[in-house]
């Protein structure tokens, strides 16, 4: 039993975060907007998580934006609020198993049919995936975003 309890005390001091005490910027946690718009109740309801090392849920994107087309990269990265690396990536890149259509489709009935997928990093292995469309209509860019950890 004794070893049980040292086993499971030297996993959780493996598992501590060692740079908080380090104090750098790299310990922020991963947060970018996601809403100021009102959601399309299409996107509320697609429950789909990302697989990755996180496995994290999508969630909803609703944010204002006035243009007449998709953002770029870095029309994006000031959209969300972050000033680190922004790319975009084609559907096979994104969903090489097909695993995420519901989330495609969803997107794509929310917008204008087509979807954009970008990757936004946060340091070397925290990342964010956004599946956005244009809805011009209601001026914004809708979507659905995931966390994933990527090492």
């Amino acid at each position: 039993m004794a070893s049980d309890d040292a086993y499971s005390s030297f996993l959780d001091q493996a598992n501590q975060d060692t740079s908080a005490s380090k104090g750098s910027s790299s310990a922020k946690t991963a947060t970018t907007k996601a809403v100021d718009k009102e959601v399309p109740i299409g996107l509320q309801s697609v429950e789909q998580y990302y697989t990755s090392e996180a496995d994290e849920p999508f969630v909803p994107v609703s944010l204002q934006w006035g243009g007449n087309n998709m953002t770029s990269e870095n029309e994006f990265a000031h959209l969300i609020g972050h000033d680190s690396e922004v790319s975009t990536m084609n559907t096979k890149e994104f969903d090489p198993l097909g695993q995420y259509k519901d989330v495609l489709q969803a997107v794509e009935q929310a917008g204008d049919g087509k979807s954009r997928i970008f990757r936004v990093a946060h340091g070397r292995t925290r990342v964010e995936y956004y599946v956005v469309s244009l809805d011009k209509g209601k001026g914004r860019v809708v979507g659905m975003k995931a966390k994933a950890v990527e090492s």
